[in-house]
């Protein structure tokens, strides 16, 4: 997994004035467990903002007090009017304990499917995933290279080594779907076939057919 570096201050007081005051200031008050006991704090709004905005996930090297930790944001709370972030949870990892993670999934290749007219649908842009910090990758990255028009993906078709998928194995990812201007230029196939069958000399019902079969008579 991706790593980044953060650093912020210890609160002192953590009532609703002061988490105003550290919002005016451009900061971002926040709160880390998992290590035994909550530590609050605030951070530079601009710095966790650039890791928020980025799809990747990060384990962050955290620095408060002068001590180094690692952590996963686990939440964050935007205002509901500006988008700003107002509130944001850590998770600080300990070591041989699991953590609860969502991954980006990514595509590689060009389906099959989307060459043909169809068009590629990311049912998740995240897969949540519960595995040690040290056995998480960046994303999870599916094939879609043999996906045609109507086939997908599912859970059961990705690995993720030592982790557990907390999503059922028939799951749906990513799928191909059939588009109105593909299914238009099928129809329009369709009926040129049939145009072209009934137009074929010979053919029942087709101009010429009648005085063939007149010819052949006489000549009997």
């Amino acid at each position: 997994m991706k790593t980044a570096s953060l650093s912020g201050s210890s609160r002192e007081s953590v009532g609703k004035k002061d988490a105003i005051q550290l919002r005016k200031d451009s900061r971002v008050p926040g709160v880390l467990y998992g290590g035994g006991e909550q530590k609050h704090f605030s951070v530079s709004e601009l710095e966790i903002t650039k890791l928020i905005v980025n799809p990747d996930v990060f384990l962050l090297n955290f620095e408060l007090d002068g001590k180094a930790i690692n952590c996963l944001v686990q939440e964050i709370q935007f205002h509901p009017v500006t988008d700003r972030i107002i509130h944001m949870d850590l998770l600080q990892i300990v070591d041989g304990k699991p953590i609860r993670v969502e991954l980006p999934l990514r595509t590689e290749g060009v389906a099959t499917g989307v060459i043909n007219g169809g068009r590629m649908q990311m049912l998740f842009r995240r897969v949540p995933v519960r595995g040690l910090a040290s056995d998480l990758p960046d994303g999870i990255t599916i094939d879609v290279n043999a996906l045609d028009i109507g086939d997908n993906a599912r859970v059961s078709d990705i690995e993720v080594p030592n982790c557990e998928v907390l999503l059922s194995d028939s799951t749906l990812l990513v799928a191909v779907r059939r588009t109105r201007a593909a299914m238009s230029a099928e129809s329009e196939e369709g009926e040129e076939e049939g145009e072209a069958a009934t137009a074929a000399p010979g053919a029942p019902g087709a101009p010429g057919a009648e005085g063939a079969a007149t010819s052949e008579e006489a000549a009997g």
